[in-house]
């Protein structure tokens, strides 16, 4: 995309990677399938991002390019569904509908927000801001899921804070 990255950005996706890194690992050692799949998930997140990145920029809209990525993606997910399972049954009354209808809704607009985004900066710093969701997710699992938050975590989640910073850094 011919970007190129500042030292403190450099330094910034360094930090956010260990941390993360840090806090996905557990009390002993990973498998190397786990290693293998966590791997493949880093390459598809990078091919996403990069698509995305580039995407909006042809397009010279983020609303617009949002608005196609949703309307191909909400065309091709429900007909993949049926493809593999035969048919596809929604119950609008049951609780668990409208938990995955409020849950997508907030996706959507958190997708819209990293295309706006890519629209106006390099999509290395921008990615991996997104990713500091796992700092989130580690209080979400305290918080409501009673989850320990150990020393290791929380110096993990200080990494992750740390390269978040280095990444809106500008000298």
């Amino acid at each position: 995309a011919g970007q190129r990255l500042a030292a403190p950005e450099l330094i910034g996706v360094a930090l956010v990677a260990c941390g993360i890194m840090g806090l996905s690992v557990g009390r002993g050692r990973a498998s190397v399938t786990s290693i293998l799949y966590a791997l493949a998930t880093g390459v598809i997140i990078a091919a996403y991002a990069t698509v995305d990145a580039i995407g909006v920029r042809v397009a010279g809209d983020s609303a617009a390019y949002t608005a196609w990525v949703l309307l191909i993606y909400g065309a091709l997910l429900p007909a993949a569904f049926v493809g593999l399972r035969g048919r596809l049954t929604v119950d609008l009354r049951a609780p668990e509908t409208r938990k995955a209808l409020s849950g997508g809704l907030f996706a959507l607009l958190a997708y819209g927000a990293v295309v706006a985004a890519f629209a106006q900066g390099p999509a290395g710093p921008i990615t991996a801001i997104r990713e500091t969701s796992v700092v989130f997710a580690a209080f979400i699992g305290r918080f409501f899921l009673g989850e320990q938050l150990t020393p290791r975590r929380i110096g993990a989640c200080a990494v992750v804070a740390l390269g978040a910073i280095c990444l809106g850094y500008r000298p």
